[in-house]
């Protein structure tokens, strides 16, 4: 489970697009070796949004990997644009240079593509756990008049203005969440070009990974705020209770930027992969040294 160096790279998308990456090594490690923990932001987010969490893991003694999907921040849209199927390829080449066995933690569209990935991954390659944050695996149809809007020219300009933004993007989280971090939210959504973000959501028209899901077979945590008002939270408990191996967490209060109103709940679910994540390991290993069945 070792790291890449730590430090900023372009990874070569399949298409051509650059995928812009952060590895960050912790200053100190516990008595056991920890795996790389792979971030996967959401749409029109970026990888700021991960900077409570990353924080969180690195004390914790997990390296980080953390990218920009295509378009977003740093990374180029490639040739083949924005669609489901490019962002799940471009998670594949982040977990290829991020090593053996990572935990991939997804937000929203990031889960997506973490959940289609783990499911398309034969038995010894592919993530060693999954924690799917504020996702889902189907009815994420977005009405055309709401994809229309993300490019809109005059909604792109009221996410520019500062109190405007963070009051059109208040319903995104939870009422506890501090002016501070939903600036945050306003700047890193606002930094995403406009027809990325339409793109984005017109990406997951028709998505259903739901027959998938059972080839998961990986220790998997999903969670979901209870006010989250993209994606509804039940969608979250049916993907938990479909997945051979998984637990649900209900956030209370909680909205859907669980990576800035939550940080805490996130790395609790990443310690609880890999504990699952370890401790198969451990039988595993076990069996096959007794030859036990």
């Amino acid at each position: 489970m070792t790291a890449p160096d730590a430090g900023e790279v372009f990874l070569t998308a399949e298409d051509g697009g650059r995928i812009a990456v952060s590895v960050l090594c912790p200053l100190e490690h516990g008595g056991d070796e920890r795996p790389v923990v792979v971030l996967a932001h959401g749409w029109g987010g970026g990888r700021r949004i991960w900077s409570l969490v990353t924080d969180r893991l690195l004390r914790g003694g997990f390296p980080v990997v953390a990218y920009d999907l295509r378009g977003h921040g740093a990374s180029t849209v490639g040739s083949l644009g924005v669609t489901a199927e490019a962002m799940t390829a471009d998670l594949a080449t982040v977990l290829s240079y991020a090593g053996d066995a990572p935990i991939v933690v997804g937000h929203s569209g990031g889960g997506f593509a973490a959940l289609a990935r783990a499911a398309g991954s034969g038995p010894d390659a592919g993530p060693a756990g999954l924690v799917l944050v504020a996702s889902a695996a189907h009815d994420q149809d977005t009405p055309e008049k709401e994809a229309a809007m993300m490019e809109a020219p005059l909604f792109s300009w009221a996410l520019r203005r500062p109190a405007l933004g963070r009051l059109l993007l208040g319903q995104m989280t939870g009422t506890a969440l501090d002016s501070r971090l939903r600036e945050v939210n306003r700047q890193v959504f606002a930094g995403t070009a406009p027809t990325v973000r339409a793109a984005c959501f017109r990406s997951s028209r028709g998505m259903d990974l739901r027959a998938a899901q059972a080839s998961v077979r990986v220790p998997v945590a999903v969670l979901a705020g209870e006010k989250d008002k993209v994606i509804r939270p039940e969608l979250g408990r049916e993907l938990a209770a479909a997945l051979p191996d998984a637990t649900f967490t209900l956030l209370p209060g909680a909205g859907h930027v669980l990576p800035l109103e939550s940080p805490d709940a996130v790395v609790a679910a990443v310690l609880r992969v890999h504990g699952a994540s370890a401790g198969r390991s451990r039988s595993d290993g076990a069996v096959k040294r007794t030859g036990s069945r």
